[in-house]
């Protein structure tokens, strides 16, 4: 079998190596339980569950907020005023299309894109946040609706995990990532945030859909680089298609004008280069 053969770490990916990337429990920001899962308050007054002020009725307060407490207490009316609660909703985008699935350090692009995305995923439940998961392969892409907790996190290791493994059995490749970006659109809602680990070629002929995405939400797309695109060996090196074979030199990979021009279209770039999944 061709999984038994990949059987190692950094090759094939596990949901328990997703799953131990958990930071501990004290580093973990708790929620109240009364919320509902995926919203946050915010700064400005609303009708969220946290407690803003107390203060005197003034004309126009909704009597609904009269607080009985502090009005009996100071014998005139008081209103209770709230932090408005806003969706804390986050959708990571895991690339396991073919130009993913190669590397020269300790583990492929594609794992150490989902171990970057796992992280991600941790932080955002942790804050109270929802996570979903929108897995690219070679075939239709694997989505899963957001929701909060670390049952959703164990839900989206294995979705991340059953995808790579199905994308190491394919043998061709997806052109382009623009369907899987448009069904993105529809996933997260305004002021929602978005992860998209790729590698610097996964996003040729996507800028508009990159840039609709990117409307509304924050856009945040980590470009995974291997070791030998960082610091490719001097020494000329054998390359082959099967039939044919040649030697060549690699160069070193620039990426700033590759988040040069995801700055301009609305995304907020960042590189995670070498083995370093975080």
């Amino acid at each position: 079998m061709i999984l038994q053969a990949l059987d190692q770490p950094g090759l094939r990916l596990t949901v328990a190596e997703l799953m131990a990337l958990r930071p501990p429990a004290r580093m973990q920001r708790q929620r109240p339980a009364s919320r509902r899962p995926g919203a946050i308050p915010a700064r400005v007054a609303g009708q969220g569950m946290d407690l803003r002020e107390i203060r005197a009725f003034t004309e126009g307060d909704d009597l609904r907020r009269i607080d009985p407490a502090a009005t009996a207490r100071t014998g005139q009316l008081h209103v209770r005023s709230f932090h408005e609660d806003r969706d804390d909703s986050t959708l990571l985008i895991a690339d396991f299309r073919h130009a993913m699935l190669w590397g020269t350090g300790a583990a492929l692009r594609s794992v150490r894109a989902a171990r970057h995305l796992a992280m991600l995923g941790w932080r955002a439940v942790g804050r109270g946040g929802s996570v979903g998961v929108l897995v690219v392969g070679d075939d239709a892409p694997l989505a899963l609706n957001a929701a909060s907790g670390a049952a959703q996190m164990q839900a989206i290791a294995v979705a991340m995990a059953r995808g790579h493994d199905a994308a190491l059995m394919r043998r061709r490749a997806v052109a382009t990532l623009v369907p899987a970006l448009a069904q993105a659109v529809r996933m997260v809602p305004p002021g929602g945030r978005v992860h998209l680990a790729t590698g610097p070629e996964g996003l040729t002929g996507a800028d508009a859909a990159l840039t609709r995405l990117a409307q509304g939400r924050r856009l945040e797309v980590h470009v995974l680089l291997d070791p030998a695109e960082i610091a490719p060996p001097a020494a000329a090196l054998a390359v082959s298609d099967g039939t044919h074979s040649r030697h060549g030199r690699l160069s070193a990979f620039d990426p700033q004008p590759l988040l040069s021009h995801l700055r301009i279209l609305g995304a907020h770039p960042d590189l995670v280069s070498g083995d370093d999944a975080g």
